[in-house]
């Protein structure tokens, strides 16, 4: 948009001239706009031009003194806010460059190339939310062709199915089409059709290679696919163009945390939160990598900078409660208690509040009001991630349908030979992050982290499974020959080398969601270790009530089904200790705290390990862990967790009655579990959705 009555003759096409090579050679373009200014002083077009090819050309500063004057004499320009913002952005004034993309829009709500930067700058600040809106304003300003606008308007809408359809029509009529395919791949990601997207972006890229913000799509769908090594390559594209593109630089040490490179993750936080002062969700993420590298008081430092930012912000009063050994003081607790006042908060950061207040209250003894803060929060929580147990009680039965005696007998010696990889699994709050501590204090083993490689296999044999009419991937698997066995075996390990930083001959994958795969485990690597980190039932089953989890784990927010899952859980565990004798390792938390050294010795041998004294001394391992017990397996075993549920027995009927003959029989099981499979019952069970927890 030109800021003044644009020039005739030559000087319009000197200026057009200009803006061609303004992205390819912008010191060509800076050359011709000065050319222009000599002979056409104070001509705004092409100040405008200068301003912008200094920017790309690096010189942020000098770009800055054109674009000053501009912004005194043009306050109504879209095309000045916009540029000032994009310097301001390269001059590490973050905050100062969103409020100048927000006032370019807001001037002209239909500048498509303004939406873009902001939605960059959202990113960049950790807004994911946000910046997926200003894309989807974005393709909805830049498509001119009446057909893509339709599809645009109604992806704005979140109008899905219709701008699925809309954009089908086009790519049937124009399967080339960039602009199209690029929405498609948003309609995909909105979709959950994550795979789908990743697609998508990757055609685009190969249509027009210098796509930047497809590339950018691109590698945050590589990283939601869970494909770290990929989203880093396309990551280092985009920063070897634009060293100083923010969005990116955020994204880079998003993925540098998944794949555990703290050190280099924090030092892009860094210049990150030096860039963006005023950002609550940046601050967060800073705050959750330095928990996780050990650096607890600099983390609280970040949660409280947060907070400072944004006192309605859940999550980083959440955050703080959930380092465990963290105490709020009364302050902290008086403006919890105002915040819960607010009409504006969103359900997740209510239900965060609540969680964070039934922490305050328990380390004041004040039980009864915790409990009633921690159910609070369990129903908002549930209100969003509905949940049926009925569907993963089925799941557990079809698991001990499949994975027979004579299932895996017939698989002897197949699938990846390799001894690298300990799995512990069981249910989460199970004390298995203490397991993985010990473990990883020994020279032979490496801790990494809550692998989902697992979980994305099953979802990929889900896929196929459905493709080719089977009801569940269980199904799928007794189909697969040998090779295919020991190729997703292999898969595994190479999806996870990436974790493997010290070069130790075994690692540690600690999904405790990956029980309920123990039979795909098996088959694709048979000399894999499998631990079960099993906590007494109420321990476990309240400590998993008390905790706000980011995601997954949604049979947690119901004492009831707390109960039928746990109960759950110890069938499934008592099938395989029955086809497979001695094939699972079990840790029951209370022996070890009751025994620790005992118990670390049978865990060594188990794992074909010599003792080291080191595995004793787990508290003084400095690794990174990402769990919330973090912080607790930081010190020396202690018993007071063990039984600590019982300050809140009164309101925990619901959860013993779920759990019926499964509490009074622990740390066995009752003998009904053990039962084998009655071979009459049906093979699908009303109401099953397919779906994993991850």
């Amino acid at each position: 948009m030109n800021v003044e009555t644009a020039p005739t003759g030559s000087l319009n096409q000197a200026i057009a001239h200009a803006r061609q090579l303004l992205h390819r050679q912008p010191a060509l373009a800076e050359a011709q706009a000065r050319e222009i200014l000599k002979a056409v002083p104070d001509q705004a077009d092409a100040q405008l031009l200068l301003a912008s090819a200094l920017r790309l050309s690096g010189k942020a500063e000098s770009a800055r003194t054109v674009i000053d004057p501009l912004r005194q004499r043009y306050p109504r320009s879209a095309a000045v806010w916009l540029e000032w913002g994009r310097i301001a952005g390269r001059l590490g004034k973050g905050d100062i460059a969103g409020r100048a993309l927000q006032r370019a829009v807001d001037l002209e709500p239909a500048l498509p190339g303004a939406w873009l930067a902001l939605a960059d700058h959202f990113q960049a600040a950790g807004d994911d939310s946000a910046a997926e809106q200003a894309l989807a304003r974005h393709l909805r300003h830049s498509a001119r062709d009446p057909e893509l606008m339709a599809a645009a308007d109604a992806l704005v809408a979140n109008r899905i199915p219709q701008a699925e359809r809309a954009l089908r029509e086009r790519l049937f009529k124009t399967p080339t089409d960039i602009a199209a395919i690029r929405m498609m791949a948003e309609v995909a990601a909105r979709l959950g059709r994550h795979e789908d997207a990743e697609h998508l972006l990757a055609r685009c890229l190969v249509l027009v290679p210098d796509f930047h913000s497809a590339r950018q799509q691109f590698a945050m769908m590589l990283h939601r696919n869970n494909k770290p090594e990929a989203a880093l390559v396309q990551l280092d594209t985009l920063l070897r163009v634009d060293p100083e593109n923010a969005s990116a630089r955020n994204l880079k040490a998003a993925v540098l945390c998944r794949t555990g490179d703290y050190q280099t993750a924090l030092a892009l936080y860094a210049g990150l939160i030096e860039q963006f002062p005023d950002q609550a969700k940046l601050a967060l993420s800073h705050g959750h990598a330095l928990k996780t590298a050990g650096r607890q008081q600099d983390s609280i430092t970040a949660y409280r900078h947060a907070i400072s930012i944004d006192p309605g912000f859940g999550e980083a009063w959440w955050s703080l409660a959930n380092l465990k050994t963290f105490r709020f003081d009364a302050d902290d607790i008086a403006l919890m208690r105002k915040q819960l006042e607010r009409t504006d908060l969103a359900k997740d950061q209510l239900a965060q509040f609540e969680f964070a207040l039934g922490k305050a209250l328990e380390d004041e003894s004040k039980f009864e009001e915790s409990f009633q803060h921690y159910a609070h929060g369990n129903a908002l929580r549930r209100e969003m991630v509905p949940y049926q147990a009925d569907d993963a009680s089925a799941r557990v039965r079809r698991s001990k349908q499949v994975f027979t005696k004579a299932f895996f007998e017939s698989r002897l010696g197949v699938g990846d030979p390799s001894p690298d990889p300990i799995f512990i699994l069981g249910l989460p709050r199970s004390g298995s992050t203490l397991i993985e501590q010990i473990l990883s204090s020994h020279s032979q083993v490496e801790g990494t982290m809550e692998l989902p490689e697992i979980i994305s296999i099953t979802r990929s044999l889900r896929e196929r499974a459905a493709a080719a009419g089977l009801d569940s991937y269980h199904a799928l698997l007794a189909t697969l020959p040998a090779d295919e066995l020991a190729a997703l075996g292999a898969l595994y390990l190479d999806r996870t080398r990436i974790q493997r930083k010290q070069g130790r001959p075994l690692f540690i994958d600690k999904m405790p969601n990956n029980f309920r795969h123990i039979g795909l485990i098996h088959a694709i690597l048979p000399n894999a270790k499998i631990i079960d980190a099993r906590r007494s039932a109420m321990g476990c089953c309240f400590s998993g009530f008390k905790q706000y989890f980011a995601r997954g784990q949604n049979f947690s927010y119901g004492l009831e089904d707390l109960g039928r899952y746990y109960a759950d859980y110890v069938a499934l565990m008592a099938h395989f200790d029955e086809v497979l004798p001695g094939r699972v390792h079990r840790v029951v938390y209370e022996q070890m705290v009751e025994n620790t050294e005992a118990e670390v010795h049978a865990l060594l041998d188990y794992c074909g390990l010599p003792f080291e004294a080191g595995c004793l001394r787990f508290f003084e391992n400095d690794r990174p862990v990402r769990t919330a017990s973090s912080e607790q397996v930081r010190k020396p075993i202690y018993r007071d967790g063990v039984d600590h549920w019982r300050h809140y027995e009164p309101w925990l009927e619901p959860l013993k009655l779920a759990l019926g003959p499964v509490l009074e029989h622990y740390p066995g099981v009752p003998p009904c579990t053990r039962k084998e499979h009655d071979p009459d019952t049906p093979t699908t069970y009303p109401g099953e959705t397919g779906d994993e927890e991850s």
